[in-house]
């Protein structure tokens, strides 16, 4: 009759320890580990842009951060990160908020200059959010953007010490020396504002 040993050999234990160590050891880190490390905003998915579409930079110690910038697209929200991912375009915003379901993808690290505003020195102190729609379809508006949105904007304003006034969170179109219209005359700042404020 065989005997049954009632526990694994100690160097059964350590063969065993050692072939389940060594692979994760090895592996590279995980997607979402590494999406991780890319995102400044938590609940944001990183979609990178071209490096060519923005400026490196060390914000807030190179520039001070003090506008958030309210765009929108005038694409769909699919053709917006594909623009920003092609280097011919030279254009870049810090986030792109999607219309159906307020989800958020970051393009570009807070520390570095996104080329959003038209304007280099409200580049190099803002960070530039994109919102899905166009400017004269207020349907696009919905209520999932808002609430995304602007729980966003808090984040940033409380990151970099930003007052949630609309002194501080402009629209495209206030940018000295723009000719853009966005977010347009259907975004609904009272309304936004007041998310901001209550995020």
């Amino acid at each position: 009759m065989d005997r049954v040993r009632p526990f694994p050999s100690r160097r059964r234990l350590l063969q065993g320890a050692v072939a389940a160590a060594v692979p994760a050891a090895l592996l590279p880190p995980t997607h979402a580990a590494a999406q991780a490390r890319a995102v400044d905003y938590p609940l944001a998915e990183w979609v990178p842009a071209s490096t060519s579409n923005y400026t490196a930079a060390n914000r807030p110690t190179t520039y001070p951060i003090d506008y958030v910038i309210i765009h929108v697209t005038q694409e769909t929200y699919a053709d917006t990160l594909a623009i920003f991912q092609n280097p011919a375009k030279k254009v870049s915003a810090h986030y792109v908020v999607r219309s159906k379901d307020g989800h958020i993808a970051q393009c570009v690290r807070e520390r570095n200059v996104g080329w959003h505003a038209g304007n280099w020195t409200y580049n190099t102190r803002s960070i530039g959010i994109e919102h899905e729609g166009w400017v004269d379809k207020p349907e696009y508006f919905t209520n999932a953007m808002y609430e995304q949105s602007a729980a966003l904007t808090a984040a940033i304003c409380a990151k970099y010490d930003i007052p949630k006034d609309r002194e501080h969170i402009i629209g495209h179109h206030e940018v000295p020396g723009s000719d853009h219209t966005d977010p347009g005359p259907y975004w609904d700042w009272s309304r936004y504002l007041r998310l901001v404020n209550f995020a």
